[in-house]
């Protein structure tokens, strides 16, 4: 199944029930589909909520609404079955918004081409955390939930590690030579994957970020996108329009799975049944992939899977297997993102743009390396600082 946009689109996303998928547009306008076996997308509406290009998009509320995060700087929510404006979010950044995630039922995290990482709370009506250690802007993001805290990366090529409990940076990696440009938790836990431009993926050892422990040079051209299969394999999407089913650890591309006609793409996603794989691309189409035909078989009974939601349990949930490893390094992945109840009420009046990387009171699992000493490789010269909201927040999550 596949569609053709009027200009290109920035991102996807799958409702999380229902089989709708929605693509954001550089024009600023926001599409909605749906889709069913054996039948071409339908497009449902579409609507523009923003006046610059819509960068991000990402259902949420159980799907009862959509987020779109934009250059203009706005956040804006908007009704499911109309497109119409629910709410809107003026200046919730100081620079262009480049990624919404979803963490949990009441919790989206938003990043921008200055650094900042902001959290908002829908409970509270507020934006509860706000973390910024990044020189340049923010290309990808995912939440690992049993240590509630964000993994992001950087067009400074720099992997950072985000505390929601303690509302602090916890750990940056030094500055590589590439940008990194998407992430992955792997390896139960024990293994973070990063995508370049220059084709390379770099391989982290989960605790041990200051340096990434192995780099894989399998792609030939920028893989701008990862999206976990199972704790062995990820999919990959490279700027040569070629969309791939990589092994990791043993490193090794299994085989070619999709093509876009050589043209870059921007998304790949799930359906909430992981039935299909979404992705988008500079050829101007949203094409729905058949996960079964793509792999030659019946699909593995793999967890439901959102791209930013890579989870790891607690420490004590560490199997036998692995009990030779220090437990203090290793939390494992794929708890349920739905441990929203983590993330306390109480970080709502607290927001720290200086947030030390010494280690505090919380046991999160996570050995903490030395701050990176600051480098001139940042790609782009953004403008403007994140700070935080003055009298927006309270009524747009009210609206929403």
């Amino acid at each position: 199944m596949e569609a053709l946009h009027e200009e290109t689109p920035f991102d996807l996303s799958f409702h999380p029930s229902a089989p709708l998928v929605a693509t954001s547009l550089i024009t600023g306008e926001l599409h909605m589909f749906r889709y069913a076996d054996g039948l071409p997308l339908e497009r449902l509406f579409v609507a523009k909520p923003h006046k610059d290009s819509c960068r991000a998009v990402r259902f949420v509320d159980s799907g009862t609404a959509i987020l779109t995060g934009s250059a203009d700087m706005s956040i804006v929510a908007s009704d499911v079955e109309t497109g119409k404006v629910i709410a809107r979010l003026d200046n919730a950044h100081d620079d262009a918004i480049n990624r919404l995630v979803c963490l949990t039922e009441t919790t989206v995290a938003s990043g921008d081409d200055d650094g900042y990482i902001k959290v908002w709370d829908t409970r509270q009506r507020s934006c509860c955390n706000t973390f910024h250690r990044h020189e340049d802007y923010i290309s990808d993001m995912t939440y690992v939930a049993g240590s509630n805290q964000i993994l992001a990366t950087s067009g400074d090529g720099t992997l950072s590690v985000n505390n929601l409990r303690g509302n602090r940076v916890k750990s940056q990696s030094e500055f590589s030579e590439d940008e990194l440009l998407s992430v992955v938790v792997m390896k139960n836990g024990q293994k973070v994957v990063c995508g370049t431009p220059s084709g390379a993926l770099l391989l982290y050892s989960w605790g041990h970020f200051k340096d990434c422990s192995d780099r894989f040079l399998g792609h030939a051209q920028s893989v701008d996108n990862l999206l976990k299969l199972d704790e062995e394999t990820l999919i990959s999407a490279a700027a040569d329009g070629v969309i791939r089913l990589v092994g990791i650890l043993p490193n090794q591309i299994i085989q070619p799975l999709a093509e876009h006609s050589e043209f870059p793409i921007e998304a790949l996603g799930f359906s909430h049944d992981r039935k299909y794989l979404g992705s988008i691309s500079h050829d101007k189409m949203i094409k729905l992939w058949d996960m079964e035909e793509l792999l030659g078989g019946p699909q593995l009974n793999h967890q439901n899977d959102m791209p930013e939601a890579n989870a790891a349990v607690h420490d004590d949930e560490l199997p036998e297997a692995n009990a030779a490893i220090h437990h203090d390094e290793l939390p494992e992945a794929n708890a349920a993102a739905g441990q929203h109840d983590e993330l306390p009420a109480a970080n709502a009046a607290a927001v720290n743009h200086n947030q030390p990387t010494e280690a505090d009171s919380d046991d999160d699992g996570m050995d903490v390396d030395m701050e990176p000493s600051s480098s001139n490789v940042s790609r782009s010269k953004k403008k403007g600082k994140g700070k935080r909201l003055d009298g927006f927040a309270p009524d747009f999550f009210a609206d929403l």
